[in-house]
């Protein structure tokens, strides 16, 4: 099997605790960064701008994307202005609809035909990516996240679906696919065999980064001990 260093996909760290995602940026492997509201929500953040500007002045150097909040297009085109000035780094998350089912297809065209660096979110079909290609700037890079991990969650599997979209991206060297929303470790070498230019993948699932090649009677071993530790620590008896 590959060695993680031989792999050509970009590994970007998803999360918005901002310790680990500056251990994450200590590693030669992470790429970039992207976050979304929930993981804010999860890590804590009180103030977005205040954390997101913390965050950029210790990570200057590497792709971070930050979404918009807003429902209303109107109030996200002023979102997405403001986040994009926060730092040349920086993508807007813009979700591929709002909570309507309101195509953002317009916003998105604006947005990108002004030199804002996108990053269309929540894409789960290839009818949504074809949109999002044609209404994207061919001249202005951007990222297209699809959710290959949720559409995995509803018993499909998502390869078939990402090696299209690969193909479907081909015509638009600017435009990166996202393989998002992954659930495991294998998922990046699975990512790599279609030639998905980026996976995101959580702080969890990259911690499993040493595990990569590991000896499979080893970890047999490792994972008899474990069982047999737990049952001695918790004094379990028959």
């Amino acid at each position: 099997m590959k060695s993680i260093s031989d792999l050509k996909v970009k590994i970007f760290a998803d999360g918005a605790d901002k310790e680990g995602m500056l251990d994450m940026y200590r590693n030669p492997l992470i790429k970039g960064f992207t976050t979304n509201p929930t993981l804010l929500r999860k890590a804590g953040v009180a103030d977005y701008s205040e954390f997101a500007l913390d965050i950029l002045k210790c990570i200057p150097d590497r792709s971070i994307s930050f979404e918009v909040l807003s429902d209303e297009f109107e109030e996200m085109e002023t979102q997405a202005r403001k986040i994009s000035g926060w730092g040349k780094n920086v993508f807007v998350k813009i979700p591929v609809t709002n909570t309507r089912s309101e195509s953002s297809i317009s916003l998105i065209k604006s947005l990108s035909r002004s030199g804002i660096k996108l990053n269309v979110t929540a894409v789960m079909t290839l009818d949504q990516v074809w949109d999002i290609a044609r209404a994207l700037n061919k001249d202005i890079p951007a990222y297209i996240s699809l959710f290959a991990g949720r559409v995995a969650d509803t018993g499909r599997d998502p390869i078939p679906l990402m090696t299209a979209a690969v193909e479907m991206l081909r015509p638009y060297p600017r435009f990166d696919l996202i393989w998002a929303s992954p659930r495991e470790l294998l998922n990046i070498f699975q990512a790599d065999a279609i030639e998905c230019p980026i996976i995101t993948v959580t702080n969890e699932v990259l911690k499993k980064l040493n595990l990569v090649g590991k000896d499979l009677r080893e970890f047999s071993l490792e994972t008899v001990k474990m069982f047999r530790d737990d049952a001695v620590k918790a004094g379990y008896c028959l």
